[in-house]
């Protein structure tokens, strides 16, 4: 068996695009990506999953409809599932999800910000 260290400072340096998460790594049925972002995301939510944000680098602030929550680095918030929210970031920020296989990045809500799944770097 060959084993590999996941770099996660050198698997961001690999993409520059923003709202488009890459998978990293898996563990059982969860894969841990990276995103990028900046500005506004969409309203959206998973019905059947939690969601877990932790701040690399940068600041997140995830809006609910009644009230939001403010993440800075090596911070993380689980968005429990059903739960309508929309992330947003002034200035760029590197963020890991920690979701289950499958999961698209703006739930039922598709649209221009709906990135590729399962994309692997």
């Amino acid at each position: 068996m060959k084993y590999q260290v996941v770099n996660i400072k050198d698997k961001l340096g690999l993409f520059n695009e923003q709202w488009s998460p890459k998978v990293i790594a898996e563990m059982n049925d969860y894969q841990f990506k990276v995103v990028k972002i900046q500005g506004e995301f969409v309203w959206h939510d998973h019905k059947d999953t939690d969601e877990t944000f932790i701040v690399l680098e940068g600041s997140l602030r995830i809006d609910f409809r009644d009230g939001y929550v403010s993440l800075s680095e090596g911070e993380l918030y689980v968005v429990p599932k059903g739960t309508e929210h929309k992330p947003y970031a002034e200035d760029e920020a590197k963020v890991l999800l920690i979701e289950p296989r499958g999961v698209v990045n703006t739930g039922d809500e598709a649209g221009s910000q709906t990135a590729e799944n399962d994309v692997w770097i």
